[in-house]
């Protein structure tokens, strides 16, 4: 199975202005130095407590947010480096699902005008045409046809998400970026959108970058997690892997507030001392080693590789040999 993305060094920080002139005094590192890949046809999740980075490394992925450094490739072809009118006829292959269902809508648009909008921008189509695809759009999100000439606010949340997948799916892209899709959703209706991605997925063969905080849902639908601590990559393995056989401090931490359908089962909660450290000034070495129980010297003064530690199984801390 061969990469359809790959993403090298990829930084993105913003600027934070002070002084009477409103020059750059300090930078925000929301994304720092992270590099990984993304094979055709699978699910790469990524997890994280709020404010890691997750959702600006999707942004900066697709250039909605401007890389501050790094090299992106999609398909072999380096998109950090495409002028604005190369990247417009780029983005047919590369689609975003919003968190929020209720503002990624516009209110004063219909449903049939909403996803239909792409088609207006990338394809020339009579009405009818156009019209025909999506309905055919609803059907395959599981919405009924009539609902064309409704409005935004005449839905459900979940439905709602639906609308903006088949706008995501309009053009037929290869990869998607999915930014919490279903966190603001109920857990039943979570369970449906869930199912509805992987269906869609294996009728269009599409790519999907998951970014999620609930480990368990990104469970559920990745081939691969990759976990973020303040801007970083800290462990990256697969699914079962990195559930059974965690190695990193704070997946392990992580991974110890899942919550378990067995009441008679008692789990040994690893509680995380300390509070985030900022992303302005981010702690020397490893930047985890704050709140880490297993801190050592040398955690403290030099940045761990991110390494392959055995069958795949990528990591950044010093306690793994």
């Amino acid at each position: 199975m061969d990469n359809l993305l790959e993403v090298k060094g990829l930084k993105k920080y913003f600027p934070i202005k002070g002084g009477f002139f409103g020059k750059t005094v300090n930078n925000l590192k929301a994304v720092n130095d992270i590099s990984f890949s993304i094979k055709r046809g699978e699910t790469l999740g990524i997890a994280g407590e709020s404010g890691c980075g997750k959702s600006t490394a999707g942004r900066a992925i697709l250039r909605l947010h401007e890389p501050t450094a790094g090299k992106i490739y999609f398909e072999d072809q380096e998109i950090t480096a495409l002028d604005k009118e190369s990247l417009r006829k780029k983005r047919r292959e590369m689609q975003f699902i919003y968190q929020d269902p209720y503002s990624s809508l516009n209110p004063r648009m219909t449903v049939g005008d909403i996803i239909g909008e792409p088609f207006e921008v990338y394809e020339s189509m009579s009405s009818k045409d156009k019209m025909d695809k999506v309905k055919e759009l609803l059907n395959m999100v599981g919405l009924s046809p009539y609902h064309v000439r409704r409005y935004p606010h005449e839905f459900s949340g979940g439905q709602r998400q639906r609308i903006g997948i088949a706008r995501a799916i309009a053009l037929k892209p290869k990869f998607i970026v999915a930014d919490e899709a279903v966190s603001a959703l109920d857990v039943s209706i979570q369970a449906q959108v869930i199912n509805l991605f992987e269906e869609l997925q294996e009728k269009l063969g599409l790519t999907y970058m998951f970014i999620s905080h609930d480990l368990s849902v990104v469970k559920h639908i990745s081939d691969r997690i990759g976990v973020m601590y303040l801007g970083k990559i800290v462990e990256l393995a697969d699914s079962e892997e990195l559930f059974s056989h965690p190695l990193h401090p704070y997946t392990i931490a992580l991974l110890s507030a899942v919550p378990i359908a067995n009441p008679r089962r008692l789990k040994d909660r690893v509680i995380l001392q300390g509070d985030v450290p900022s992303p302005v000034n981010p702690p020397s070495g490893c930047v985890f080693h704050t709140r880490c129980s297993f801190c050592m010297d040398i955690c403290k003064n030099i940045v761990p590789e991110f390494r392959d530690a055995g069958g795949g199984h990528h990591l950044a801390c010093h306690l793994v040999k």
